[in-house]
């Protein structure tokens, strides 16, 4: 990497790593209401949904302190981060050429920074099972189990994991795994029981995970799992594991009209990434397999058409776009995993209109939870 505008790239770096400290700063003064109240749900009332988190603390806390939704979250942050540069140098290299795409990825205002701002929230545990799957080896039939049990997980924290990350995951398992050998119907079976077993615990997740008391005897528990019960504003949406999908979806349609003056925002923010994407593209247009080709873009397709379920069910639209953002990079680490016809070049660091893109995307702190920023 050479040339003028070289040095941008590693001081984008530096002002990125202020960026994030400063989102967690002011993260820190923000009440966790949501964050909370999911480490205070268990299983005390049999199998509900969007427990499986509040059940691992109370396995090792009777009474739930606030600074750990910080504490846990910002742990998983942490090792999320690390994992994902191990996974770009793993996938990429680190040499100083491939500073652009590292700013673009682990940079942008959708990825990392995002993550931080909705510090506490379920989304990140997608992208970690999603790494994990990109770094360990996919040799046997047991990398198709791990995926299967790493999605039943994400499922247990929030089922709507499986339109979020469940079928980048099954992406993830297709390109690694069953692009990689003859297939055998082994194959085919466990990978159809796993898909069919996930459906089953989705469905169960949603439609029979409601709590099974009324909603004032519910908050009264969550008050003896807490550190202060006098803070019962940490409390308010405690209707959330009483509320039917119809009602959401209800409200997500009631909140389209200014959901949808995010859009031009949401374009803006996805063009200045055009160096990704134009990477992305190159990736897949160098497959040397035409059938791999077809079958990475048919993922992207499903992958977008969950998302599009998604944005239709449930309103933190900011939430969903920074999520499928995510998951298309995790997608390019996946492309990059099998054969291609030629080499791509890095994107180009020298580049002017490149170099102007790239810190616009680093001086921005995030992308937000509903509407941009």
């Amino acid at each position: 990497m050479t040339g003028a505008y070289s040095r941008h790239w590693r001081l984008m770096l530096a002002v990125n790593a202020a960026m994030m400290a400063g989102v967690f700063l002011h993260k820190l003064t923000l009440p966790p209401y949501i964050p909370y109240i999911h480490l205070l749900v268990d299983y005390h009332f049999g199998f509900i949904k969007r427990a499986l988190i509040g059940a691992i603390v109370g396995l090792f806390a009777a009474k739930v302190p606030v600074w750990l939704v910080f504490a846990l979250a910002g742990s998983i942050w942490l090792m999320t981060f690390a994992l994902f540069i191990q996974l770009f140098r793993r996938t990429f290299g680190s040499s100083g050429s491939q500073l652009p795409l590292f700013v673009f990825t682990a940079g942008s205002p959708f990825v990392f920074k995002n993550f931080l701002f909705t510090l506490g929230h379920f989304d990140i545990y997608g992208c970690l099972g999603a790494i994990i799957l990109l770094l360990v080896p996919a040799r046997s039939l047991a990398y198709v189990l791990l995926a299967g049990l790493i999605s039943a997980v994400l499922v247990l924290i929030h089922h709507i994991h499986l339109l979020m990350y469940v079928p980048t995951i099954t992406a993830i398992v297709v390109l690694r795994y069953y692009l990689a050998r003859s297939i055998a119907p082994r194959d085919i079976v466990v990978g159809a029981a796993a898909l069919l077993g996930l459906g089953a615990l989705f469905l169960a997740a949603q439609f029979l995970g409601t709590m099974p008391l009324p909603e004032a005897d519910f908050v009264s528990y969550l008050r003896t799992r807490m550190v202060d019960p006098s803070r019962t504003e940490l409390l308010q949406f405690a209707y959330v594991w009483y509320q039917p999908l119809a009602k959401e979806v209800q409200d997500t349609w009631a909140r389209l009209p200014s959901n949808l003056l995010g859009v031009p925002v949401y374009a803006l923010l996805l063009w200045l990434h055009l160096p990704l994407w134009r990477t992305l593209q190159n990736h897949i247009g160098a497959l040397e397999h035409q059938r791999h080709r077809q079958t990475v873009i048919a993922a992207l397709l499903v992958i977008s058409l969950a998302y599009l379920v998604m944005f239709a069910m449930v309103f933190d639209y900011s939430r969903w776009i920074s999520s499928w953002v995510v998951c298309l990079v995790l997608m390019l680490h996946a492309v990059k995993t099998l054969p291609a016809s030629k080499q791509i070049s890095a994107i180009d660091a020298d580049d002017r209109k490149t170099t102007i893109l790239g810190w616009i995307v680093t001086v921005i702190p995030r992308v937000g939870i509903i509407r941009p920023f």
